[in-house]
């Protein structure tokens, strides 16, 4: 997908200091039982061109397809047909994980697949993320490690 400068909404990003090492990270972000845990049930194969589904509750399949591959430090895909969504990994000097969401592709003159603007739908999805990535990832994290 190809985008428009003038159109172009920025990323949502967010960020967060997990108290687990990267390979516990990694498994919580990159196989399908870990975005499970936390997000939503998947189909996911973290293999660069594989295609897989995440299944949105009401909002129905959304059909994905793995862009990057790079354990145990990046996965990124294509969400539905707009959207990628990138999780990157960095180790701390203290044996814990920094991970940063990434979730691009906004255009402020596209409406989703339901009609719904995308700089509305960026406006929930920031918020939905912030919980996610700070409350729910986390406690999934610590709940696999026994902390």
């Amino acid at each position: 997908m190809i985008q428009s400068p003038a159109h172009t909404l920025p990323d949502i990003r967010h960020s967060v200091h997990l108290h687990a090492p990267i390979d516990q990270v990694w498994h919580a972000v990159a196989t399908a039982e870990g975005l499970a845990g936390w997000w939503m049930p998947n189909t996911l194969v973290p293999e660069a061109g594989r295609d897989f589904v995440l299944h949105a509750g009401p909002w129905g399949d959304s059909e994905c397809r793995v862009l990057e591959v790079r354990p145990p430090h990046h996965l990124s895909f294509r969400w539905d047909t707009d959207w990628r969504l990138t999780f990157e990994l960095q180790p701390t000097a203290e044996g814990e994980t920094e991970l940063t969401l990434i979730h691009g592709g906004w255009d402020a003159a596209k409406s989703t697949r339901f009609g719904q603007p995308h700089t509305a739908v960026r406006k929930v999805m920031d918020g939905g993320w912030d919980k996610l990535i700070h409350d729910k990832l986390p406690a999934y994290v610590q709940q696999r490690t026994g902390e």
